[in-house]
């Protein structure tokens, strides 16, 4: 009977598909082939089929499945909820509950439980015509008997997902001629990791191995979520004939029982992942796989203390397809000139014009790619006119990168020597989807993220960021609740004259119009959905080189301490009321209720109190309809948080760009400094943590409006989990954060049953 139910690696291989699967087929086939494969086993189908029999189950989900509409989303969310719950809930049969622990416990060493990893294998995944490949679940750094028999379990429910049940249905596959597997295997705590194709995936060359690597764990380079090292193998001679080395800012390793994600140092980062030894041990791997499976393979491999392993294994079946896992990092044909951060998705071509500073902002015409050494929002007329940005400082979080995501162009930060090697009206393409520069136009087949096909439905809100009035529309029409942060910096910069200058010459008409119809273009596109405008947050050196800014402006040492959000509504309430009579306009004139305002850069209570006084003095005061959110960004808006919400405010966003910085005391776009840059350290974990549990105390929604939820999907998860009421994201960003806080919650609500 524990044959039937679990066997080992090494007692299957790739005929055994119909039992353990394609997944685990392959670990079998590898192993008896003597790959170099981490050990493990695997429950079998026949002990999913055996536990749905005896929980009396086919007839239960077979009625529940019974006449569904799969393009029904939110129907489709239901059932799986129902078919997953029926399985999680379901007593766990005994006889197959002693041979698995049986096996596992046979894995420990010494006095330690086995770390283990418990993946999902359905019978049909990875075969021809049928591959169910990402559409059940994984399970990592899983240890202890109780918790190995609840993720076999989760697995077994994960084939009833809302994405599982729709692509079986869609594919005409019977939900009860699939049944799914689950390899248990030993936990691999990878110093390096990677992807290796034994064909060029791009050209269809099967004389080329390609190898990507990176430091950590893998998960890091399936996601696309760092520039991988590239190298590119002669088959026959198994010789390296190119090797192009990424710059990596941040690893995935195991900390405890979980994956964290950890900022490289650049100098760490920028070093070539694989020695030369590696690389071939690896392209002889490669080719012994394909030479076994006699078709050319896409594998997963990681090395640990020294050693290769396979972790993963099949054949290559369309360049289509295989395209995503490489990140399009080929360069193929393709003259390298510059290679920096992905900074926003996407390529376009066009004529060098490099800015100095941003007083030369005219020199950019429509469709040049705009060069300089970093953007402030001075450069924000020029950045909307140009087709690609290229930086040589800063990161994702820099004001290049945000407002590239912002204006939809491709974006390339960091890249060093940009401003040598790009010549003002040289031809040239920017791939901002791997962070490079080619010389001339080239064809860059970008794999952009696919649109999700579900509506996913999140008790956490998922809002978005903008700015730029000419991006509402379209982002209005994908999955988001509102936007969480409506920037100021575009619609100031097009009016372009310093408001002191505008009250001045008497035409604070030209601001309040110009402002109050670029915010109409936002709540109308949104409506009824929130829109969240943080009011002006302009730095003294921003606001100097608006028209007539001299005059009015200081010049201050360090201006992201100084004269700033807040601090400027009491100090000269004109400005102020200006900013307000845009608001109103759009709220009572123009019909749009969905408007709602938040303070930036409050320092002290008094400040908010003064803030909210003023408004009401203008005539625009907090009610049931209308918002007040507070940004928190300073340390002492964490620290003295109920201090605040004494004043009276509806909501908070944590800035965590800001406040990442501050309570660090590092700058992210100072190269030197940079490094120490990291939303994941444990100072401002404890504060994104503590806002969201006093705000839950005090019946005050909480977001964060930074760039850490659309990097992290750790962080994310924490979020859901300490109560935060919404976050808002990128457009590029939605539904993959939708999807993370949808899986978060999910856990959530079976960890609280």
């Amino acid at each position: 009977m524990s044959k039937k139910f679990v066997v080992w690696f090494k007692d299957i291989d790739k005929e055994d598909g119909n039992i353990v699967g394609g997944k685990g087929a392959n670990l079998g086939e590898m192993t008896k082939a003597g790959f170099p494969v981490p050990n493990g086993f695997i429950v079998t189908a026949q002990a999913y089929f055996h536990f749905l029999d005896e929980a009396k189950l086919h007839g239960e989900i077979r009625h529940i499945l019974t006449g569904l509409d799969v393009s029904d989303s939110n129907t489709l969310d239901a059932v799986a909820e129902k078919c997953q719950k029926l399985i999680t809930r379901s007593k766990f049969p005994k006889d197959i509950a002693k041979p698995i622990l049986d096996a596992y416990l046979s894995m420990d060493t010494g006095l330690k439980h086995a770390l283990v990893a418990v993946r999902s294998s359905a019978t049909a995944e990875d075969l021809p015509g049928a591959s169910f490949a990402g559409q059940q679940s994984t399970f990592l750094n899983v240890s202890g008997e109780a918790n190995v028999i609840e993720k076999v379990k989760e697995a077994w429910a994960s084939l009833f997902t809302a994405r599982a049940i729709f692509y079986r249905q869609t594919n005409k596959f019977d939900h009860f001629k699939v049944g799914i597997a689950v390899p248990v295997q030993r936990m691999v705590e990878s110093e390096k990791s990677g992807i290796m194709f034994t064909l060029d995936p791009v050209t269809n060359d099967k004389k080329k191995i390609i190898i990507e690597a990176i430091y950590g764990l893998g998960e890091m380079i399936v996601q696309g979520a760092v520039t991988p090292d590239h190298y590119e193998v002669d088959k026959t001679k198994l010789e390296i004939t190119k090797i192009d080395l990424g710059r990596q800012e941040k690893q995935m390793i195991r900390k405890g029982s979980v994956n964290v994600i950890q900022k490289l140092d650049p100098k760490i980062g920028i070093r070539r992942k694989l020695t030369d030894e590696e690389v071939l041990a690896l392209a002889k791997l490669g080719k012994k796989l394909e030479h076994h499976y006699y078709f050319p393979q896409d594998s997963e491999w990681a090395i640990e203390d020294g050693n290769v392993y396979i972790v993963q294994t099949r054949p290559v079946t369309t360049t289509g397809n295989t395209q995503k896992q490489l990140v399009e990092n080929k360069n193929i044909k393709k003259e390298l000139l510059v290679r920096g951060d992905p900074a926003s998705p996407g390529a376009a071509s066009g004529s060098v014009k490099y800015l100095a500073s941003p007083k030369e902002i005219d020199k950019v015409l429509a469709g040049d790619v705009l060069v300089a050494q970093q953007t402030n929002p001075d450069f924000v007329p020029a950045m909307k006119k140009a087709v690609a940005i290229v930086t040589e400082r800063g990161g994702r979080t820099s004001h290049a990168a945000i407002v590239s995501r912002e204006l939809g162009i491709p974006a390339v930060v960091g890249a060093d020597d940009a401003i040598k090697k790009l010549k003002d009206s040289m031809i040239v393409t920017v791939n901002g989807t791997v962070g490079e520069v080619y010389k001339g136009v080239v064809y860059v087949g970008t794999s952009k993220a696919k649109e999700s096909t579900e509506k996913l439905k999140t008790a956490t809100n998922i809002y978005v960021n903008l700015a730029e009035p000419s991006r509402a529309e379209a982002v209005s029409k994908m999955n988001a609740d509102g936007v969480g942060l409506l920037r100021a910096e575009f619609m100031i910069a097009d009016i372009g004259v310093h408001p002191r200058k505008l009250i001045q010459d008497k035409k604070q008409h030209v601001f309040i119009d110009t402002l109050a119809e670029k915010l109409e273009i936002f709540a109308k596109a949104f409506n009824p959905r929130p829109v969240v405008y943080r009011a002006t947050d302009f730095k003294t050196n921003e606001y100097r080189n608006l028209k007539g800014g001299t005059a009015f402006e200081p010049e201050e040492p360090n201006p992201m301490l100084g004269f700033r959000g807040a601090a400027r509504y009491t100090a000269d309430a004109r400005v102020f009321e200006m900013e307000i009579e845009a608001i109103k306009k759009v709220r009572n004139k123009m019909g749009y209720k969905n408007l709602h305002v938040m303070i930036p850069f409050v320092r002290t209570p008094k400040e908010l109190t003064d803030v909210k006084k003023l408004m009401s003095s203008f005539g625009l005061s907090r009610s049931a309809n209308f918002k007040i959110w507070m940004m928190v960004e300073i340390p002492t808006n964490v620290i003295r948080l109920d201090d605040f919400l004494d004043v009276g405010i509806d909501g908070v966003s944590v800035g965590s760009n800001d406040l990442t910085m501050l309570m660090l005391g590092t700058d992210r776009d100072n190269s030197e400094v940079a490094h120490d840059f990291n939303e994941l350290d444990p100072t401002p974990m404890w504060a994104f943590q503590r806002v969201a549990e006093i705000c839950g105390k005090r019946g005050v929604t909480t977001s964060m409006c930074g760039q850490a939820p659309s990097d992290y999907p750790d962080l994310v998860e924490k979020m859901v989990e300490w109560g935060y009421t919404s976050m808002s994201v990128n457009p590029d960003a939605l539904d993959h954060v939708r999807q993370t806080v949808y899986e978060a919650e999910q856990k959530l609500v079976k960890k609280k049953k």
